[in-house]
């Protein structure tokens, strides 16, 4: 969704003005920019507020606001459009009218009330808001609170109730399901239900478009500067919408840069304060995990680290054979990937490979066939995205095997940091002449902004040569998995040599 025009992507945001700076206009532009956009500002109302809460609203009047829109689009017409507050059935009017000219990407988080439970919409205008911006809005980020008033009292699939402890509400996630449904249903293109309200030790999101569905799943953390989180979540949707990443990967860095945000904010002024924008998100702890029900985000495996030596040069071989000419050259990490055996004729292989790699005491990973590397006590297990349906990972986790996981983009990573693994395998880095790629190369910037929020040691593949260790190193890499540069060399020993000396 990028421009081609070399500038950053124009990402729009509708919504009200704060003057403490917390949520609102101000909280989508520091996000906008900190994650790479150009923010244009439309602004919808101003407000008298401090981290105490919302004291006054004035909207503009819907001609101001029609002009606002009208001049921005002759000039910076925007890629994603990132909806807040909006004042009034006639503000809504307004901005629909709008919407229904532009293929720009539409996130509305419908602000619907202030923290302390003042309306910031009346009922007109939460009517037209269901019947015109949620069939247009490419995603809707209702929180629980939000979800009730935009379903309406006659909706009964929310059987939340308030823990007296916390104040925080308990709600199931059968009926987080049902309500997205229902939404959904009112013409919603896809739905994240924001957990944030909901009492426990985690803080889960669900994500749904009707096809597709999963949650997000982080650690709550207990912190007092929360203003403006609705605000963040939705702008660096947007940022990242803009950015060209899929949906699924614009939700894990959205959540990654509010996690950032909790985690890093100053306890400024008297009640909730303003979250950190920091820019990209950069720390392993920031990453949410990705399952496709909320349990396995609330229980997940762990896997035996690889030890203290790093991975290193990580040779993937078709044949057994293979590691009877690289070990006794120095090389400790093997991955049998034979691709083209089933059967017996897979498990000879295996059993073979295994056998060889625990006499000289090699890390031999095992490719896909998770059962005979179970079966025959096998090191380690590498799964590629395509490979892990089915798979017992519980039970790889008991047999104390090691786990390896290809990934390719954000939403991957996510979903392979829910299962704790050794290690993760991030690519395609360079590309290849060899292999046609089914995703576009990362390139050392791409890959380190990935290894960054990694939560296990990386490994990189994808066209590496010795040459390229350096850069890769910096940017995080631990591995390197190495595939045509060893099996086309013309002298083994020496290239194996050449590696070894970078790696050194």
């Amino acid at each position: 969704m990028t421009t081609d025009q070399g500038h950053r992507p124009i990402v729009w945001t509708i919504a009200g003005s704060d003057p403490s700076a917390g949520a609102g206009l101000q909280a989508d532009l520091k996000t906008l920019h900190g994650l790479g956009a150009y923010a244009c500002t439309v602004v919808s109302a101003l407000t008298v507020q401090n981290t105490n809460g919302v004291f006054a609203i004035a909207p503009v009047a819907p001609e101001l606001l029609r002009d606002q829109i009208e001049r921005l689009a002759e000039d910076l017409p925007p890629v994603a459009i990132k909806l807040g507050m909006l004042g009034g059935a006639e503000q809504v009017r307004v901005v629909a009218d709008f919407l229904a000219t532009t293929e720009a990407f539409v996130v509305c988080d419908p602000v619907l009330a202030a923290t302390s439970g003042a309306p910031l919409l009346d009922e007109a205008g939460r009517r037209l808001l269901v019947e015109r911006i949620l069939a247009r809005a490419d995603l809707v980020t209702p929180n629980i609170p939000e979800l009730g008033k935009l379903l309406g009292p006659d909706f009964h699939g929310m059987d939340e109730t308030v823990e007296a402890a916390s104040g925080r509400l308990s709600c199931g996630a059968a009926a987080l399901q049902a309500a997205a449904q229902a939404l959904l249903q009112c013409g919603a293109r896809a739905v994240l239900l924001k957990g944030g309200h909901i009492a426990g030790e985690f803080c889960q999101d669900y994500f749904s478009d009707g096809r597709q569905s999963f949650w997000l799943t982080s650690e709550r953390q207990l912190v007092r500067h929360t203003h403006g989180t609705g605000c963040t979540l939705a702008s660096a949707i947007a940022a990242a919408r803009a950015l060209g990443h899929s949906l699924a990967e614009a939700l894990v860095i959205a959540k990654a840069y509010l996690n950032q945000g909790l985690r890093c904010g100053e306890d400024l002024g008297q009640g909730h304060g303003s979250l950190a924008h920091l820019g990209w998100p950069a720390a392993p702890e920031d990453l949410p995990w990705l399952t496709g029900t909320a349990e396995a985000g609330q229980i997940r495996p762990h896997f035996r680290d690889c030890g203290p030596q790093p991975l290193g040069l990580y040779p993937l071989v078709e044949r057994a054979a293979w590691l009877e000419k690289l070990v006794p050259l120095g090389v400790t990490t093997v991955q049998l990937r034979a691709k083209d055996l089933a059967g017996a004729a897979l498990e000879k292989e295996v059993v073979t490979a295994i056998d060889y790699a625990r006499r000289h005491a090699v890390r031999l990973f095992i490719n896909d066939a998770w059962e005979l590397a179970l079966k025959h006590g096998a090191y380690g297990v590498h799964l590629g995205q395509e490979d892990l349906a089915g798979v017992e990972v519980s039970a790889l986790a008991r047999g104390g095997l090691r786990l390896g996981i290809s990934t390719h983009d954000y939403a991957e990573l996510a979903g392979a940091a829910a299962l704790r693994p050794s290690y993760i395998a991030i690519g395609p880095v360079f590309a290849t002449a060899t292999k046609a790629l089914a995703y576009p190369p990362l390139g050392v910037a791409g890959f380190q902004r990935l290894a960054q929020l990694a939560p296990a040691p990386v490994v990189a593949i994808g066209a590496l040569t010795p040459e390229r260790v350096p850069g890769l190193r910096a940017a995080g890499a631990g591995g390197f998995a190495v595939i045509g540069d060893l099996l086309h060399a013309a002298d083994l020993a020496g290239r194996v040599r050449e590696w070894q000396r970078v790696l050194a």
